[in-house]
């Protein structure tokens, strides 16, 4: 499960470095907050998520470690695919971007919940 999550952080890396240099090449900054939460919650969250997992198994074993790697990696890509069209103002995107977030939110809550349960010295 770490591994798994640290590989799939790598992809969302690439692809905020990739959105980071089409904003500064094109000198349009409309999907800065995209940017912005590929880097966080995609690469950054993950790549944490990944260590911790791998440091801890029997976190990673865990149901909540199972729930949590599938809403992040479900509800985020809803999330930043919903929000670029939301910028480039397609205003029923955003619907989708409350139902990405609410689960990638979710996940993290669960995530949170597994660290105190199942992280131990």
């Amino acid at each position: 499960m770490g591994i798994r999550l640290i590989k799939i952080s790598a992809l969302y890396f690439v692809l905020g470095v990739g959105l980071g240099m089409f904003m500064s090449i094109s000198h349009g900054f409309q999907l800065k907050s995209v940017h912005a939460h590929v880097n966080l919650l995609g690469w950054t969250a993950l790549t944490l998520a990944g260590i911790i997992y791998h440091l801890f198994p029997e976190a990673a074993a865990s149901r909540l470690g199972k729930i949590h790697f599938w809403l992040h990696n479900i509800g985020l890509p809803v999330m930043l695919l919903s929000l670029s069209f939301y910028v480039y103002g397609h205003e029923q995107a955003e619907t989708f971007i409350a139902i990405g977030a609410t689960i990638t939110a979710l996940g993290i809550v669960l995530f949170a919940v597994n660290i105190w349960k199942n992280v131990k010295a």
